[in-house]
C-alpha cells in the first residue's frame, strides 16, 4: 500500500509547497512588500542568527551558493544587509543587518506569520503535531551523513 501511494504523496507534497510559496509570494505582492520570500527567509535567518557567512546561510536556508549570492546581492542593494569583516578570520566576511534590515522584519513579521497561518486555517493543534512529526520524519529519512 505505501508504495503504491508514494507516487501520490509525492505529488500532494510537492504540489503543497508550490501552492504554500505561491500564496505567500502574492500576499507579499498584494501588500506592496519589496521582497521576494527568498529574501524574506534570508533576512529572517540573519535576525534571528546574527552574523553569518554567505556558506553558513546558504546552509541555514537550504540554498545553493549561487542563488545565495544573487539574493545577498538584491539585499544589499536595498540597504538591508552589509558585509562585515570576520573577527577571527580576515578571510572571510560576515552579513549583517542593517538597521533599515532589523526595522523590515520587525514590521514585517507579524504580516508574514498572518499569510502563514491561512495555509492552518481548520486545523486543529493535533494535526499540526502530527503533521510535523511527519514532516520531521521524512527530512530525518533523508538526511545526508
Amino acid at each position: 500500500m505505501l508504495k503504491e501511494s508514494f507516487n501520490q504523496y509525492s505529488f500532494i507534497l510537492d504540489q503543497t509547497a508550490k501552492r504554500v510559496r505561491q500564496f505567500a509570494q502574492s500576499s507579499f505582492s498584494h501588500h506592496g512588500i519589496d521582497l521576494t520570500v527568498d529574501q524574506w527567509s534570508v533576512l529572517k535567518t540573519l535576525y534571528e542568527e546574527t552574523d553569518q557567512t554567505h556558506r553558513e546561510l546558504a546552509t541555514i536556508c537550504g540554498k545553493d551558493q549561487p542563488t545565495m549570492t544573487r539574493i545577498i546581492d538584491l539585499l544589499l542593494k536595498k540597504g538591508y544587509v552589509v558585509r562585515v569583516e570576520h573577527p577571527s578570520d580576515r578571510r572571510c566576511l560576515l552579513l549583517h543587518l542593517t538597521a533599515e534590515g532589523k526595522a523590515k522584519v520587525e514590521d514585517l513579521a507579524p504580516l508574514v506569520r498572518d499569510f502563514r497561518m491561512k495555509a492552518w486555517e481548520n486545523l486543529s493543534q493535533a494535526d499540526f503535531d502530527h503533521f510535523t512529526r511527519i514532516l520531521k520524519t521524512i527530512y530525518n529519512n533523508l538526511e545526508t551523513k
